[in-house]
Formats: C-alpha cells, structure tokens, sequence
C-alpha cells in the first residue's frame, strides 16, 4: 500500500542533508566534549558551533542557549526551573499557564502546585484556544514567577499573540517562557524584537533528530538546575553532550530558517484547500483552532457523531496516517482538554482529527485524502449510530 503520512505535528522525518552532517560525530570526531584531549575539543568545538549557529537564528547571546533532550525537558526546565529559582530569590510563588498547554507544561505546573505548593492561576482562552489578554493583564502581579503559554497550539494550530503577552509580563517584571516546539518549524522569529525571555523547541518538530532540543533564552538565565552532576551547560544541565544530535539540529535549524519563505507558502494553500474541501464534502464538521492565526501546516477538525480513535484506525487501514491530536493522546478514550477550554462538548470532542502536512507532502496525496475520508466518516457514523 502507498501509504500517505500526514501527522508532521507528531513528528518530521529526518532531512538527508542532516544526517550526512551528523555522520562523522558517531564514528569520527566520537569525542567528549568535556575531555580536555584533542579529541574532546574537536567534539567541544562542534557544539560550540553548533550553539553559535543556533543563537544566531534566533538573535540570541550563545550562553542564552541550553541543549536538552527534547521540547518535553525544555518546558520542564523553563517553567520548574524559572520558578524554583524566583520563589527562593524574591518569594514569588505564582504561577500563570493557559488550559490550552502541552503536558509538558501543563502537568508540570500541576506538579509544582500539588507537590511544592505554588499557586496556579490559568489565564482566559477564547473559542479559538487564543488567550484572553484582559484575563492576563488582571491576573499577573507581583507575586509571578513565570507566565507560561503556548506560541502556537501542538492540537489546533492557533498561534498566541506572543509579542503582547510578553508585553504585559515585562511590564510587572515577569518571567516570560514561551513554548514554540511547533511553531520553530514554521514561524521566523527574532527574541532580540520580541519580549519573550524563554522559548522551547525540539529538533524532530523540524526535520532533525529525535532526544534533542533546547531552551533559547535573550540572555542566559537565572534558572534551578534540574538535572545535577556536572556542570556542562554553565551548570544548568548536567550530562554528557549529545554530539552528533546537537550538530544535527544545528543543521536543520538552518536548512528551515534558509527554506521558510518556500515551504509557508506552499503549506498554507495545501492546508486551506483540505479545510474548504472537508467544510463542503463532510457534513456536521466543525474546524478547530483560529482559521487565520494558525501554522501553515495545521488543519484540525471534530465531526459530529463521530469516534475519532475508530477513525484514526480505519484511516490507517486505507493508509493515511493521522492523528486526533497531540501524538500523546492518541488511544486515550477521554476527549481533549484543550477542545473542552474551547467549549467544545465532550462528546462531540471525541470525534477529532488532527491532519498535519509538511515537505513530503503533495497536492495528490491531499486530493486522495479528501476522496477517501467523507466515506469514512459516514461508515463510522453507521457504526456508532
């Protein structure tokens, strides 16, 4: 079967032209960057390269960049990390997050109310999982230590007005983390422009490797190490250097900030052609998500009358691989918790779909996809009916 992936949200597929570059760090230049012999600087200077390269993309100072092993890792340091440190410096113990976030985010600010005591505040989001910035401007103070909220939606595609959301944390000296594991891959953006002191990404989200990420930050931060032991990192992230993960983000950080300006565009119209075709062929479908303010690569969708799990599997099976929203909730029978912030119904909120397009994808996969998936979801109805 010729099967057509259409879940880029969920993960990218490796660019070639990254792997070739990874390749001589496995075997070659195999050294340990904290070793002071010729081998371990020839390893320390390719990660110093590669962090050079990275902070330049996003007009950041290089010690303003910290490697991780993923998005995951990096939400957890910015938004633990940042609020550890504020509470024992300056006795801030609040904390402002959406109810639209990754778990990465989400659970950990959970975690840090229900096992450290700080106080979690969620901030207004409208029907379109955008925050409500008169909810934010109320609810931030003195007593903040890091406002948490998501650059553009990992479910439903809708980007945050990130800009004004820094503006009001900055204006009460508040710690701004932003998390852009998805949008790194498609938006261009400057933190020297931008107020934002904190944003997450991971390599795989753009065409680069698995286990590797990074918290950018404007300058280096004041931040609660959470993984101790030595003092890679400038004693925020104790380990041992992924080498050859780190050269291959590097490298497809720059392939994607060197294309944006071709694969947007391109993006965009395969992705509005699938949300008008999907309106007008599948009756009771609701789009999620802004339809203007979104990545470019993002449709997302419920359907009335509909299991979406059943529907991921049937989709499988005619060789389309999809999802019903984050890739972590995939086989999780409860509806979404950001289609319920929405105020989309719980029922209705089982029937989503989440359909995520990148570089491979073409024009007539897209077109085979809007043939096949009407039946489907008439088929699937019948079945629950």
């Amino acid at each position: 079967m010729d099967r057509i992936y259409l879940d880029y949200a969920a993960t990218t597929p490796m660019d070639r032209r990254v792997f070739e570059k990874m390749v001589p760090y496995f075997s070659e230049d195999f050294g340990n960057p904290s070793s002071i012999h010729f081998f371990g600087q020839n390893a320390e200077s390719a990660v110093d390269e590669a962090r050079s390269t990275i902070a330049g993309y996003f007009h950041v100072p290089s010690e303003g960049v910290i490697f991780t092993s993923g998005g995951t890792e990096s939400d957890n340091m910015a938004v633990k990390g940042a609020a550890i440190w504020q509470r024992r410096v300056s006795g801030k113990n609040k904390i402002i997050i959406s109810p639209v976030e990754h778990h990465a985010v989400g659970t950990t600010a959970e975690q840090l109310c229900d096992a450290y005591g700080f106080d979690l505040h969620y901030v207004k989001v409208d029907r379109h999982g955008k925050v409500d910035l008169t909810d934010l401007e109320r609810k931030v103070d003195d007593q903040t230590a890091v406002v948490s909220i998501i650059y553009a939606n990992n479910e439903i595609g809708t980007i945050n007005p990130v800009s004004e959301i820094a503006e009001i944390c900055h204006r009460r000296g508040v710690i701004f983390h932003a998390d852009a594991v998805q949008a790194a891959a498609h938006l261009d953006f400057n933190l020297e422009e931008v107020l934002i002191d904190m944003i997450s990404i991971g390599a795989h989200k753009f065409y680069g490797p698995k286990g590797i990420g990074a918290l950018i930050c404007k300058k280096e931060p004041d931040l609660f190490p959470l993984i101790t032991g030595g003092k890679q990192e400038n004693n925020h992230r104790a380990g041992t250097h992924n080498v050859p993960s780190i050269i291959g983000m590097a490298e497809a950080l720059r392939l994607t900030r060197d294309e944006i300006g071709m694969r947007s565009p391109r993006l965009t119209a395969l992705r509005d052609h699938l949300i008008e075709n999907l309106q007008e062929n599948v009756p009771g479908t609701t789009v999620t998500g802004d339809l203007t303010n979104r990545l470019p690569n993002h449709a997302s969708f419920v359907f009335d009358g509909v299991d979406g799990n059943q529907l991921l599997i049937q989709l499988d099976m005619a060789g389309f691989a999809c999802s019903s929203g984050s890739a972590c909730k995939i086989g999780d029978p409860k509806p979404s918790d950001v289609l319920l912030a929405i105020g989309i119904e719980p029922e209705k909120a089982l029937g989503s779909l989440r359909v995520t397009l990148g570089d491979g994808t073409t024009f007539e996969q897209i077109e085979r996809f809007e043939q096949a998936l009407p039946g489907l979801v008439e088929s699937n109805r019948k079945r629950n009916g």
